[in-house]
C-alpha cells in the first residue's frame, strides 16, 4: 500500500475509557520475545495496550497460533478491522495460514496480515507520505532492511537469521567482537581489554568456556553482549570501534542496496530496534555513512512504536484501500507478467482418483488374494509404459542434448513424485560419475518434504516458478515435471518458468483425462494410462512404480548417449567402497584382459577412474604389460 492509500486518522496518545469494543480497531504485532496488542476506536484514538507471549510464526504450532489469537480475542472480542504483523511470516502461504486462523476467531472482521517489517514500515509511510518511497532499517537482536516505493514495489535485504545474515544486528556485533578478541589472542599472544569485558559480561573464567557456551546459548543471550561492545566503543576501545564500524557499514550496505533496487531518489529511511533507539551515537554514524552514499537520504527514528503500523493497516481496510501485495518476507523476485503458460484442461475425473472395481473389498481380502491382485495390477504397468515409447524416447533425446550442451536435468514434483525425482537424481553421481548439479531433484516443500507432508506446498504455483529462478534454469536445461494428476500447481509453475526461459519442459503424468491446448502444452507429455489404484488415490502404487521405471530409463539411456557406459558396464562409477572397488577391478579386467593385480594397481594410480585406467592399459604395449605382471 502506498502512503497516499493510507486513511488519515486523528491519533491521540491519551487513553480513553471504553466499555464496549464493538467499534474498535485491533492491532497485533507478534514478535520473537512478546506480542503487542493495541486497541483503538475507529478514529484511531488509543483505548488500551496489552502485552502477551512470543508470537514468531516459525516457532508457533498450529495450536499455539490459535491460542495466541484467542488470547487477543479476550482483550478485543469484536473489532471491526484487525491488522496483524507477525515475525517469521515469509511467504503468501504463511499469510494465508494466519488469516484462516484469525477468520475462525473473528469471522466478521476485516483482516490485514503480513510480516512485522511491513507493519512497521506503515508507521513511516503514515508520518511521511510525501516521500517517494520508504526504507525501514531494523537493528535489534536481529536485523533487516525492508522498503517499498510509491509504485508498490517491495524489496527486502537481510533478515536471514543469525547464522546467515543478520548483519549489523546486536547478535552480529557480539559475534564479531568475540571473534576479533580471539583472533588478537591467537595472532599476538595477548588478551585484549575488550576480551576481559566480554568474559565478565558472560560470567566466564577464560575464553575456552565460550566454546561450550556458544553451543547452548540462546540468540538473545549472545546479542546482549552488544551492550558491552557499544560501551567499549564509546570508551574508544580499538577492537570495539572496528566491530561497530563494520556493523554500521553492513547496515548501510543493505540500505543502499534496497534504495537502489527500488530506484528511489531522496528516500525516507526509518530506523528502529534497540541498536538505534538506545544508542544515538550508533544512529548518528549510520546517518552520516548513508548520507555519503545516497544524496538526499533522510534518516529518522520511527515517530511511533512499530506496533501502530498494524492499526494503520487495519484502518486502511475500512476505507476500501487494498494493502500492498508482495512476497511477504523472503526474497522478492520478479513475478511473471503473464499467466502460467503450462496448464491443462480437465475433461473428467483422473483415473488415479477413480475406484478400482477389483479392489472394492480389499479390506475383506485374504493376504494371498490381495497379493495376487497386486501382481495382476502391476503387470499392466509395462504395457502402459510401452504405449508411451515415442514420447519417452523424445524426452531421452532432449535430456541427452541438454547434457551434451552443458545443461542439466531437473526433476520437479510434490509428495511421492518429488521424492522419486530426488532419489533418481541422487543416484546419478555415484552411478555415472557426474557432478551432483547435472541431475537435480526439486520437491515442493523442500528438504522437510522428503520425510514429512508439508501442507499446502504443492498448491503454490509461484513457489514452483521461484524454485526454477533460484536454480537458474536456462535454455540448455531440461525440466521434467512429475505429477500423477498432471495438475499439481507447483509443477505447473516450474514448467511455466522453464517454458518462459525456453528450457526443455516435459510433463510426466498418469491422467489421460487431461487436454493440453496448443498454447499451454509442454513440449513433451508422457502419460501412461496405468488406471485406478488398488488403494484409491494412492499414487505411490502403480503411478509411483511407473514413475521409477521411466526415470530409470531416462537417466540411464541419456548417460549411455554421453558415453558413460561401455558394453553394459558403468565405466564412470565412483568406487567409494570395497564392493564398488571389486566391481571396478572386474570391469577393467573384462575390458582390457589384464590380471586382477595389474588392474587394481593401475586403478589405484588412476584414483579408481575406470576410464583412465583402461586408456592407460590400452596405450601400454602388451609385451611391457606382461613384463610388469611378471615383475609384480
Amino acid at each position: 500500500m502506498t502512503p497516499t492509500e493510507i486513511s488519515r486518522m486523528s491519533l491521540s496518545s491519551k487513553s480513553k475509557s471504553r466499555s464496549c469494543h464493538s467499534q474498535t480497531l485491533l492491532g497485533i504485532e507478534a514478535g520473537g520475545t512478546h506480542t503487542s496488542v493495541l486497541i483503538t476506536n475507529l478514529e484511531g484514538e488509543f483505548i488500551a495496550r496489552h502485552s502477551l507471549g512470543p508470537g514468531n510464526f516459525r516457532l508457533l504450532s498450529e495450536r499455539g497460533l490459535k491460542d495466541l489469537l484467542i488470547a487477543c480475542r479476550r482483550l478485543a472480542p469484536s473489532p471491526v478491522a484487525i491488522g496483524i504483523g507477525m515475525a517469521g511470516i515469509r511467504e503468501e502461504e504463511d499469510c494465508s495460514i494466519v488469516q484462516k486462523a484469525a477468520q475462525s476467531i473473528w469471522p466478521k472482521a476485516s483482516l490485514w496480515v503480513d510480516h512485522d517489517l511491513h507493519s512497521a514500515l506503515k508507521v513511516a509511510q503514515y508520518h511521511h507520505p510525501e516521500a517517494p518511497g520508504h526504507v525501514m532499517v531494523v537493528s535489534g537482536t536481529g536485523s533487516c532492511c525492508f522498503g517499498q516505493s510509491n509504485r508498490g514495489k517491495i524489496v527486502k535485504c537481510g533478515g536471514w537469521g543469525q547464522h546467515l545474515g543478520d548483519r549489523g544486528s546486536a547478535y552480529d556485533v557480539a559475534y564479531r567482537a568475540i571473534r576479533e578478541v580471539i583472533e588478537v589472542f591467537d595472532h599476538r599472544g595477548r588478551w585484549p581489554a575488550l576480551g576481559t569485558k566480554l568474559l565478565r559480561a558472560t560470567a566466564h573464567v577464560e575464553p575456552n568456556d565460550w566454546i561450550a557456551w556458544f553451543q547452548e546459548a540462546e540468540k538473545s543471550e549472545i546479542a546482549a553482549l552488544a551492550v558491552t561492545v557499544l560501551s567499549a566503543w564509546k570508551s574508544n576501545d580499538p577492537l570495539a570501534r572496528k566491530v561497530i564500524h563494520q556493523a554500521v557499514d553492513a547496515l548501510v550496505s543493505d540500505a543502499v542496496a534496497c534504495i537502489q533496487r527500488l530506484q528511489l531518489k531522496k528516500p525516507h529511511c526509518a530506523v528502529s530496534g534497540s541498536m538505534f533507539v538506545k544508542n544515538p551515537a550508533f544512529t548518528r554514524r549510520f546517518t552520516d555513512c548513508l548520507g555519503k552514499m545516497v544524496a538526499g537520504a533522510e534518516v529518522r527514528l520511527l515517530k511511533k512504536d512499530s506496533a501502530w503500523g498494524t492499526i494503520y493497516a487495519a484502518s486502511s481496510l475500512l476505507g476500501g484501500c487494498k494493502p500492498a501485495s508482495g512476497n511477504p518476507g523472503g526474497i522478492t523476485l520478479p513475478k511473471p507478467t503473464h499467466e502460467l503458460r503450462i496448464r491443462p484442461q480437465t475433461l473428467g475425473l483422473s483415473t488415479t482418483e477413480s475406484r478400482l472395481e477389483a479392489s472394492m473389498n480389499l479390506d475383506q481380502m485374504s493376504p494371498s488374494r490381495a497379493f495376487d491382485l497386486f501382481q495382476s495390477e502391476d503387470a499392466s504397468i509395462h504395457e502402459a509404459i510401452r504405449r508411451e515409447k515415442t514420447n519417452i524416447l523424445k524426452c531421452i533425446r532432449k535430456v541427452a542434448a541438454s547434457f551434451k550442451a552443458g545443461g542439466r536435468l531437473l526433476y520437479v514434483g510434490a509428495g511421492t513424485s518429488g521424492r522419486l525425482g530426488v532419489l533418481d537424481a541422487s543416484e546419478c553421481p555415484p552411478t555415472f560419475g557426474v557432478s551432483p548439479d547435472r541431475v537435480v531433484g526439486v520437491i515442493a516443500g523442500g528438504r522437510r518434504a522428503l520425510w514429512h507432508a508439508v501442507e499446502g506446498a504443492e498448491d503454490d504455483s509461484m513457489a514452483g516458478w521461484r524454485a526454477m529462478q533460484f536454480h537458474k534454469v536456462k535454455k540448455t536445461d531440461t525440466v521434467v515435471g512429475i505429477a500423477a494428476s498432471g495438475k499439481t500447481p507447483f509443477v505447473l509453475g516450474a514448467l511455466s518458468r522453464a517454458a518462459f526461459v525456453q528450457a526443455g519442459h516435459v510433463m510426466l503424468c498418469f491422467n489421460p483425462s487431461l487436454k493440453w491446448t496448443r498454447d499451454h502444452r509442454p513440449e513433451i507429455v508422457i502419460c501412461p494410462a496405468t488406471g485406478p489404484e488398488i488403494l484409491t488415490g494412492s499414487t505411490r502404487l502403480k503411478a509411483g512404480t511407473a514413475t521409477k521405471l521411466i526415470l530409470n530409463m531416462m537417466t540411464t539411456l541419456a548417460m549411455v548417449e554421453l558415453g558413460k557406459v561401455r558394453s553394459n558396464l558403468m565405466i564412470d562409477v565412483q568406487a567409494t567402497n570395497e564392493k564398488l572397488k571389486d566391481r571396478a577391478v572386474r570391469m577393467v579386467c573384462t575390458l582390457t584382459g589384464v590380471q586382477e593385480t595389474v588392474a587394481k594397481d593401475i586403478l589405484e594410480r588412476c584414483k579408481w577412474s575406470i576410464q583412465e585406467t583402461c586408456r592407460r592399459l590400452k596405450a601400454e604395449p602388451s609385451s611391457k604389460r606382461r613384463v610388469n605382471q611378471i615383475v609384480r
